[in-house]
């Protein structure tokens, strides 16, 4: 077990190149944060109804790994500076997930039902990628909070360490839709019915951050 722990402790600062202890102390936060439901949850659900698991979850990774990059070449700290670029970006992204949750309110399906609508992977992972890419309040998680996890005085560049930090936020992500979406899927092998019962409550999640989003984007411009 000694060599094991001094192995490990060896290599693991070659890997990251960042102090283990920030790190692990981001993949808690942003653990935290992606446990609260939100529109992240609602289209993993819905993947995992049209059984479509992998596009899904893959979809917001891919999402999310654009904005790591964004963020990473200082374009989001300079779109959440302003109001204008926040505001439009705000206006898309809940009038995107508006559409989608209406979508799947009066086209509910479930998984292998005769007539229902089937998604294909390519299109679902489309779809997660513009959920998680459009997400202001996901922008503003990268900007705001992921900067404060790392040392400008270090002899690793910051655009590296935003990157490194983005890897974590991206497995934490994809162990936790991945769970999400997994158990709907599992919930619908058990009852079959679920189906449009998941869908449509995926589609209400949706509208509902949506218009939170778009609401929020009223009342700020009042």
């Amino acid at each position: 077990m000694e060599i094991v722990g001094t192995i490990s402790w060896r290599f693991l600062p070659i890997f990251p190149l960042m102090d283990v202890g920030t790190v692990i102390g981001f993949w808690g936060v942003a653990l935290l944060l992606i446990l609260v439901p939100g529109a992240d949850w609602a289209y993993a659900i819905g993947g995992g109804a049209r059984g479509r698991v992998v596009a899904a979850v893959g979809g917001l990774l891919v999402g999310y790994v654009a904005m790591t990059g964004v963020t990473a070449a200082g374009v989001g700290a300079v779109v959440a500076a302003s109001p204008t670029a926040l505001g439009v970006l705000t206006l898309v992204g809940g009038g995107y997930l508006v559409w989608l949750g209406v979508r799947a309110l009066l086209r509910p399906a479930a998984v292998g039902e005769a007539g229902g609508e089937v998604t294909g992977a390519w299109s679902t992972l489309a779809r997660g990628a513009a959920v998680s890419g459009l997400n202001p309040e996901g922008l503003l998680l990268f900007v705001v909070v992921l900067p404060q996890f790392t040392d400008a005085a270090s002899s690793w560049p910051v655009a590296g360490q935003v990157c490194v930090l983005g890897l974590v936020y991206l497995v934490a992500c994809a162990a936790v839709y991945g769970v999400v979406a997994t158990a709907a899927r599992g919930l619908l092998r058990a009852r079959p019915g679920a189906g449009i019962v998941l869908a449509r409550v995926s589609g209400s999640a949706m509208v509902l951050v949506g218009g939170l989003l778009l609401a929020e984007r009223a009342a700020g411009s009042l």
